[in-house]
């Protein structure tokens, strides 16, 4: 624990170094610090920032800590751009350790508060956030987790959507930074022919899901097959995924709830990669 710790430390203050940038001069704890404790948060304390601050400051790893108030104003001050180089980070080190160039994208419920208490869930209220959990067979109120991982289950991108939004509509959101000649697969709601032949004229990228039975591009049955049981690799992941996540995630704000996610998804990256 101390050694990861440590290492996570060092990885976000040469980042930050590296992509200049700098704490005001007043700041008593800096801002590789305050990553660090909302890291060690989502990787230890199921993203309880206050049980993660104390044991830093007692432990001595970090002499100086913000309270509970201050340190959540400075975390949600972190700007937007610091947090997608994260996933650029670990979007580089997925590609390097993919040499086959194969992706997988799918998504993940992820309830804010049991169906019964919806009327009285503060974070969303509308209507859009509920969803279907086609794994559960059960209606879900909360948001969805679009991932794009290596084959090797390092995220790549990742896509925040309402519960209700389907994953053919959340392929378009997606920027696809692969390098070239990659090949992403899907399960069947991903069939989507404009896609599909968008990232092979502009960026050389084969996307390749599950076919439908009535599709009109289907595949040979021993290709077929092969992405079938490619495909079953990110259900493994996700499931790696989920384990870091708690029961319940506790959040005063929708941003407060999403940049949870957030970190809990960027952790498990760094863990996957490099730790």
């Amino acid at each position: 624990m101390e050694l990861e710790i440590i290492t996570i430390y060092s990885i976000i203050e040469d980042y930050l170094k590296a992509i200049g940038y700098k704490d005001d001069t007043q700041t008593i704890m800096s801002t590789a610090e305050v990553i660090t404790t909302a890291f060690v948060a989502a990787r230890y304390y199921g993203g309880n920032h206050k049980s993660s601050s104390e044991f830093l400051s007692e432990h001595g790893y970090i002499t100086i800590m913000l309270s509970k108030s201050r340190f959540s104003r400075r975390l949600h001050k972190i700007p937007v751009y610091v947090w997608r180089g994260f996933m650029e980070f670990l979007a580089q080190i997925a590609h390097l350790n993919n040499p086959l160039k194969t992706y997988l994208i799918d998504s993940f419920p992820l309830p804010v508060c049991h169906n019964i208490r919806i009327k009285r869930c503060k974070i969303y209220n509308h209507e859009s956030y509920r969803g279907w959990n086609e794994s559960k067979k059960e209606y879900f109120y909360g948001l969805k987790v679009h991932l794009l991982v290596s084959e090797t289950g390092i995220p790549v991108e990742i896509v925040l959507s309402t519960g209700n939004y389907s994953d053919t509509s959340s392929v378009y959101d997606f920027s696809f930074s692969l390098p070239e000649n990659s090949y992403v697969h899907g399960d069947k709601a991903y069939n989507v022919y404009e896609v599909e032949d968008q990232l092979c004229e502009e960026k050389k990228i084969n996307f390749m899901p599950i076919r439908k039975k009535n599709s009109k591009r289907n595949y040979e049955f021993v290709f077929a097959q092969g992405i079938r049981y490619i495909r079953k690799k990110i259900e493994s992941t996700f499931s790696c995924i989920l384990q870091w996540f708690p029961k319940h995630i506790h959040a005063v704000t929708n941003t407060g709830f999403e940049l949870k996610i957030l970190l809990f998804i960027i952790t498990y990256g760094i863990h996957a990669s490099i730790l």
